[in-house]
């Protein structure tokens, strides 16, 4: 008898750069060994502009308003999906939930993804998995990046996996001669700010974001500016390593806003950083020295001027996937995390996070 699983996931995904909800609808399908998957409907739902402001300032609240909006914000979920669920008149298995990260600072062993998934399954009355970070990072882990496994279960055909979301991050398999034991195998990490930063900057002269890198384009780079950044102590430090928000407050944006340019110099300036340091990691691995393509997705993607910037520099080939791809992979790679936990399979590669064992991530509420 063949060996066949199916299963039809909800994935929810909440990025850094706070563009909104990611809700994408999957199957997935365990065949021969192998898995296959598709992503059938999917939409991003925008935040409100309340939503916005809470999410983003979270971090500086009561314990009070922390819990208060963890519940509260679940409840949205649980709202927004059940909505998703009738309009396309869907049969679920199981709703994984990223939820929107708040403070992310593993060297305290502190990481934290609001959601309740209690709020959730409330409303849906569906299994929902959540918290997927917080098991690595009490196994002294980084808890990020988590798609790795997604990426290598269902990707592949590329050498690598690159995100352009609110932060950068990487995913490939090591293949240098002698890899230490931490390294060996699966290996990811964040390398920079992306659209968390320049969707900011954009924001500061009426846009929401610079669309296809348009604004940056007409700037000029500022070198001294340039040079600062590119000295930030984390772009030296080896992996495993991992950005949260209140990071880029405390590196980035201050030395950003010392210098009293326009913003098109700044964001021509900050697209040029980024290049540079994606372009870094590309050219140091003789991991990517093949003929196979590099998948690049995440809003990034489609912001034309800074893909060519990081193609001249790093003269690497680069795959850009269909729509669905690009603005949804996290959230289907969430899903099939929901997935690996339900089966009781490892979904966290200690590879990638330095936790002193792979794990099977997430907490379940039978819903």
């Amino acid at each position: 008898m063949m060996d066949i699983h199916e299963y039809n996931v909800i994935g929810l995904m909440s990025g850094t750069s706070l563009d909104g909800l990611d809700i994408a609808h999957c199957s997935f399908k365990y065949h021969d060994n192998k898995w296959s998957f598709k992503i059938l409907e999917a939409e991003t739902i925008f935040y409100s502009e309340t939503w916005v402001n809470r999410l983003k300032n979270l971090s500086l609240q009561t314990a009070f308003e922390f819990v208060k909006t963890n519940i509260e914000y679940g409840h949205l979920l649980g709202s927004l999906t059940k909505n998703f669920i009738e309009k396309y008149k869907l049969q679920i298995d199981l709703i994984a939930s990223h939820g929107h990260t708040i403070f992310h600072q593993p060297q305290l062993k502190i990481t934290s993804q609001i959601g309740d998934g209690a709020a959730i399954a409330s409303h849906c009355n569906i299994p929902i998995v959540c918290n997927f970070r917080t098991l690595d990072v009490a196994l002294g882990g980084q808890g990020a990046p988590l798609v790795p496994i997604g990426d290598q279960l269902l990707f592949s055909e590329y050498t690598a996996c690159l995100n352009l979301g609110g932060i950068a991050n990487v995913s490939f398999e090591d293949l240098s001669p002698s890899p230490s034991p931490k390294e060996r195998g699966r290996v990811a990490f964040d390398i920079c700010p992306v659209n968390i930063v320049a969707n900011e900057l954009a924001q500061t002269i009426g846009k929401k974001y610079d669309d296809a890198g348009k604004i940056g384009a007409s700037g000029k780079i500022n070198t001294e500016l340039l040079n600062q950044l590119n000295a930030i102590d984390f772009y030296f430090l080896p992996f495993p390593k991992s950005l949260g928000r209140e990071w880029i407050d405390e590196k980035v944006f201050p030395i950003i806003n010392s210098f009293n340019i326009s913003i098109e110099d700044k964001l021509c300036t900050f697209y040029e950083h980024i290049a540079i340091q994606i372009s870094n990691v590309l050219n140091r691995s003789s991991t990517f020295n093949v003929q196979r393509s590099m998948l690049f997705t995440g809003g990034g993607a489609y912001n034309s001027y800074l893909i060519e910037r990081i193609k001249k520099l790093s003269q690497q080939q680069i795959a850009i996937p269909e729509k669905k791809i690009i603005e949804f992979k996290e959230a289907l790679i969430f899903a099939f995390l929901g997935v690996l936990r339900i089966r009781g399979e490892i979904n966290c590669l200690s590879s990638v996070t330095g936790a002193q064992r792979d794990s099977v991530g997430g907490a379940i509420y039978k819903g």
